[in-house]
């Protein structure tokens, strides 16, 4: 390698503003297309890897003319809602909410038909339905119409009538959809290995074109919900007011993402400004090492606007991450830099530089190397934003280790920090202590090591992936004050859709849907099991199948409203004067209700085009009980075994089915995955320290420390979700940077005397300090993560800077003493 540091000499350290200059042009280059950095918070960065659920979720939307693009306004005046003033204050609140640009429409008790005439049937329906926008209904009749109505209970109105809904619609422009499907098409073409090279380009600009499309519509739809705010907020002196639906909770969660991009990056550096000053008491300690740590970041975000790829809710702490892990290479060659010029306090600047370089070169990137594997761990996810902030880690901790070797030997180089007295100090470091301790209670490190290990292992035995949404946010927020407002109230927060599509025509079968084609007199009874087949959802063997499944959902308790065609058939009988539609009176359905109540009663629950039948049900998220998968899962094995549906019929949509596929994947995808990358890392060991026995004792600390945060998240019931499964991952990465640094430092000082206690005692005094320097400022930098308003940020910062601690306490006294005890550099000197 002798030829490679002479080199690195010529080019690199002997011409310092010739490599600043050249890498000022590189950060000119990426700053040009800072303005493309963006974050995505949409459902499809939340979902899993070519997971067919979100375009099935929004065929199932088109298809039944549904959808999820509306906001929600739940409001509970102090007053009587049902009197006059109370309806007129709500029809202006109405109004100035409906006057809004991006606004399409409203629904609300205000504009619904109210069925409360006496004179109402189903010959007269057209005629004799009565809105309170329209007609001049008392407030006590518009009460009791609304709560005997199937269908507005619990989904515009609270049962007990305090609590009622405006559903705000801001629909989808046809242009996204015409977008996404260009794109998606291209996209299939290129994967096939189909696409030609002029198709190629069209997709590039697709993807361009929708992302543009998609920003301009973010903005425009932000702007929109802000002056929804405003408005609320001029009615709030007189009702309690929250605000919901999936624009306003990705928009928000965005505007978290964005908050801890600034707070958190600004909170950490300022944290790293600290522990410098703290530690080092000198500003080119702290100009250097922030200059490296800024130009990092710096870089991957110029690659990310050029590359067009945005941030999830996932990997918006990189930042965070790259800021510490650069600045923890960095600190490992100060503080051997520092140990050199204490070593020769009037030696050359340069030639000091050249011995600290030769000296962490080796180590350092295998450092690099082995926590690039852990968070390449990601990678295997299936998560696609898991999988993305895998692959930018991946990327910035490269950046990270070329800036290390790269621009801090030329900052040095231009700003040579002197030796002040804390360098030429002979005082032990209290880095010591530990060494101490682990001499002298040698069998109490090994044997709390293995009762932690023990409990490690029944903490991750009782892990869990099942969690609320609603948990992801403080009950401060918005977000989760208004969810358990819909939840208590208006019939649960997160939509699942269950699609039945109708059997198959039996061979020879005539198709014909008249329904005078039946041999049964449908006149005279209701032709149940022997009515022939009819290409039609309109009979009753079917109607009363769908009933079944109805009720049966309607039943479960994770279940709040639980709509469909059988929602539809009960209002019928109502205006039926409580009679049931017979055979005959079913096969008219179509067209006896009135066009203007198409869209609200038949078409959200059956498509005659496509043979599916719908049921639209809203999960009760704040349940403490609820077990998506297991709900998932009873609710299939009734349909089929019970209800006699074949399981090509059923097909289960919407959040509740991407949120679960995604939960459900974390286990398989990452724990287990864990695992390979333990043996990877052991591999690495062995070809960098060319020992079996050196690899095993390097992997048990880092396997505690992994295990401990895993442990203590079982231990603590709180479940795995996007951002905490990645810890494990992390705390790899990072625990073996300890563990390389403090076994190649042991393995150079145990030459010198062959003394195993005496090699302890030197290392805990040098690479020691480092790694506690190191973790200190990992630690510190992840505690800023608790002012998020994103639970599972608090979650990862607090457990994060937890398995620092376990990796650095292990690293300390766990490492040492399996070394001294195994002896894998031979016998000592006095044995």
């Amino acid at each position: 390698m002798n030829w490679f540091g002479t080199l690195y000499d010529r080019l690199i350290l002997a011409r310092p503003l010739v490599v600043l200059g050249i890498f000022t042009l590189l950060l000119a280059v990426a700053a040009i297309k800072f303005g493309q950095f963006r974050l995505d918070a949409s459902a499809e960065s939340l979902v899993l890897e070519n997971d067919r659920s979100l375009e099935q979720y929004r065929k199932v939307n088109r298809r039944f003319t549904t959808s999820d693009d509306f906001l929600i306004v739940t409001y509970t005046p102090e007053g009587e809602l049902f009197s006059e003033a109370g309806l007129s204050r709500l029809q202006a609140l109405r109004d100035e909410l409906q006057a809004l640009p991006a606004v399409g429409s409203t629904n609300s008790i205000l504009n619904v038909p109210l069925l409360h005439s006496p004179e109402l049937t189903l010959d007269t329906v057209d005629a004799e339905i009565k809105t309170v926008d329209e007609d001049q209904v008392p407030p006590g009749t518009v009460r009791a119409a609304l709560l005997d109505n199937p269908l507005y209970p619990n989904l515009l109105i609270s049962e007990d009538a305090r609590t009622t809904a405006i559903q705000v619609n801001l629909p989808t422009p046809e242009q996204y959809f015409e977008l996404l499907q260009q794109r998606n098409q291209l996209r299939d073409k290129v994967e096939a290995g189909d696409a030609s090279a002029a198709e190629r380009e069209q997709l590039e600009a697709a993807q361009q074109a929708f992302i543009d499309f998609t920003e301009t519509q973010g903005k425009e739809r932000d702007a929109t919900i802000e002056r929804v705010r405003t408005i609320l907020d001029s009615y709030r002196d007189g009702a309690e007011i929250h605000l919901g639906g999936v624009p306003m909770i990705v928009s928000d969660m965005i505007r978290f993402i964005k908050n801890d991009l600034s707070t958190f990056g600004l909170g950490v550096l300022a944290f790293l400004v600290l522990t410098l000053i703290i530690i080092f008491r000198q500003w080119r300690w702290v100009l250097v090492p922030l200059l490296c740590c800024g130009f990092t970041v710096w870089l991957m975000i110029g690659f990310l606007g050029w590359a067009q790829w945005p941030v999830t809710v996932i990997s918006a702490n990189f930042i965070a991450l790259l800021l510490i892990m650069t600045l923890s290479l960095t600190i490992h060659l100060m503080v051997r830099y520092r140990e050199f010029q204490h070593d020769d306090t009037e030696g050359d600047p340069r030639e000091t530089l050249r011995q600290t370089l030769a000296a962490m070169f080796k180590p350092c990137f295998y450092m690099a190397i082995t926590t690039i594997v852990a968070f390449g761990s990601l990678t295997f996810s299936g998560i696609r934003p898991v999988i993305d902030f895998g692959w930018m880690m991946t990327l910035g901790l490269s950046v990270a280790f070329l800036i290390t070797f790269l621009i801090f030997p030329v900052l040095l180089r231009l700003l040579p920090p002197k030796a002040d007295w804390t360098v030429t100090s002979n005082r032990v470091p209290f880095t010591d202590i530990f060494a101490r301790f682990t001499e002298r209670f040698g069998k109490t490190v090994l044997v709390g090591s293995a009762v932690i290990a023990v409990l490690c292992a029944i903490g991750v035995s009782r892990l869990t992936v099942e969690n609320s949404f609603i948990d992801y946010f403080k009950p401060s927020t918005e977000i989760h004050q208004g969810m358990i407002t819909i939840d208590d109230r208006l019939g649960g927060t997160t939509p699942l859709d269950i699609v039945i599509t109708d059997e198959a025509a039996p061979e020879n079968a005539s198709t014909d849907s008249d329904p005078f084609a039946s041999s049964c007199d449908p006149f005279v009874e209701d032709c149940g099991d022997g009515e022939e087949y009819r290409d039609t959802w309109y009979t009753y063997q079917k109607m009363q199948r769908l009933e079944q499944v109805h009720n049966y959902l309607d039943s479960l308790p994770e279940t709040g409203k639980v709509l469909s065609i059988t929602t539809t058939l009960d209002i019928l009988a109502q205006i039926n004067q409580g009679e049931r539609l017979d055979a005959l009176e079913l096969a008219f359905v179509p067209a006896a209700v009135p066009d203007d109540l198409q869209d609200t009663l038949l078409t959200p629950y059956i498509s005659e085009e496509h043979d599916q039948a719908r049921f639209s049900i809203r999960i009760l998220e704040t349940m403490p009980e609820l077990r998506r998968q297991a709900l998932l899962d009873r609710i299939h094995n009734h349909l089929t075994s019970e209800l006699g549906y074949e399981e090509d019929q059923v097909l289960f949509a919407g959040m509740t089915v991407m949120y679960n596929n995604m939960l459900q994947s974390l286990f398989d995808s990452q724990i287990k995955t864990i695992g390979a990358v333990f043996v990877v890392i052991t591999i690495m060991f062995l070809l960098l320290f060319r020992s079996l026995k050196l690899a095993l004792i390097g992997i048990a600390p880092n396997l505690i420390a992994a295990g401990s945060v895993l442990g203590l998240m079982g231990w603590l019931r709180i479940p795995l979700d996007m951002m905490t499964i990645t810890i494990a991952a992390i705390t790899v990465g990072i625990a073996v940077d300890d563990t390389i640094h403090y076994i190649h430092r042991f393995k150079t000082e145990f030459i010198k005397d062959r003394d195993y206690f005496a090699t302890m005692h030197r290392c805990h005094r040098s690479i020691g300090r480092a790694m506690f320097y190191t973790s200190l400022t990992i630690v510190a930098g992840f505690s800023i993560l608790v002012l998020s308003n994103f639970i599972p940020t608090i979650y990862f910062g607090l457990f994060t800077g937890f398995a620092m601690f376990m990796a650095l306490l292990g690293a300390l006294t766990l490492l040492p003493r399996l070394i001294i005890l195994i002896r894998p550099f031979g016998p000592g000197a006095a044995e």
